[in-house]
């Protein structure tokens, strides 16, 4: 049986927690929910933590895996029917819930895993410019490895469209010599090329700026690292996108919250639903977005 130690932890601005077994560590702040670190004891850190992040109220962190809802990235880009969903002027990115304090409603030991479950209330009618009842749930299950559960489920009575994302930041030995397996074949959109329909040949691996959405992702893709003689492996459900995601130098040299050469040891990967794979749900349905990730030697 795993025991599992909680202290509360002030990060800048941010109430956080760290929780800690004889197997990792986790470090979670209540702003957005936001899982900012995953770590094995004995291993590299799964999950990137900037060195340079910024713990600030109503900033998301550079760090972990920020929850983009209920839309990704820069709402223009979204279709239509998310778009149409936002009736206030100024629209964030990556949406509305990231910046914001969730709620947490527990913690409890389940055989040897801990379940830490997490909502935002305001999502139920309160959301600036969002207007639309929705129960936001975010699960989390640490044990060997560490699953991720975003849960939207429709309160209200009429239909609401949404794009979201787990936009996980995977810590790597060096971008230049890590590949990403599962994407062989894959159309993708290149959004550094004006947004052109591609298709990739054999594994991702990186030479310069990325910024991918890929369709029809398969539930498994997978980071091979042979510096730490690792793979870390990711395991989807509820999504058929997957944004892949360096700045690479002259993009991280812009970011207050990055160091210059903070590219090399992260690598995004976000589980999606975006593009073609918008989520809409009818009053009284619910979807589930969910990542588990993992890592085996190689």
């Amino acid at each position: 049986m795993a025991t599992y130690q909680v202290d509360t932890e002030q990060h800048g601005e941010l109430n956080c927690w760290r929780i800690t077994s004889d197997r990792a560590e986790l470090l979670i702040a209540q702003q957005g929910a936001q899982v900012l670190s995953y770590q094995r004891i004995g291993e590299p850190p799964l999950l990137w933590l900037s060195d340079q992040a910024i713990f600030r109220q109503g900033k998301s962190v550079r760090a972990g895996v920020p929850v983009c809802w209920p839309w990704f990235g820069n709402l223009q880009r979204n279709p239509q029917s998310v778009q149409n969903m936002f009736q206030g002027e100024q629209a964030p990115a990556h949406g509305l819930a990231r910046g914001r304090d969730w709620q947490l409603l527990g913690m409890e030991e389940s055989g040897n895993n801990l379940l830490i479950e997490f909502t935002l209330p305001e999502a139920q009618g309160e959301l600036p410019g969002w207007p639309h009842d929705v129960e936001l749930k975010l699960r989390m299950e640490l044990g060997d490895q560490l699953q991720l559960t975003l849960t939207s489920y429709n309160l209200g009575n009429t239909n609401v469209t949404l794009s979201q994302a787990l936009h996980s930041y995977f810590a790597v030995s060096d971008v230049r010599q890590v590949q990403v397996e599962g994407v062989d074949g894959l159309g993708y959109i290149e959004t550094l090329a004006d947004w052109e329909q591609r298709q990739q040949q054999g594994n991702l691996a990186f030479t310069g700026e990325t910024d991918r959405i890929y369709l029809n992702a398969p539930q498994q893709l997978a980071i091979v690292d042979p510096h730490w003689n690792r793979r870390i492996t990711l395991q989807a459900s509820g999504s058929r996108s997957a944004v892949i995601w360096n700045p690479w130098t002259d993009r991280a040299q812009e970011l207050p919250d990055m160091a210059d050469d903070g590219w090399q040891r992260m690598l995004c990967i976000e589980t999606a639903n975006v593009w073609d794979d918008v989520v809409e749900l009818k009053p009284g349905a619910s979807h589930s977005l969910s990542v588990t990730i993992g890592s085996e030697a190689l």
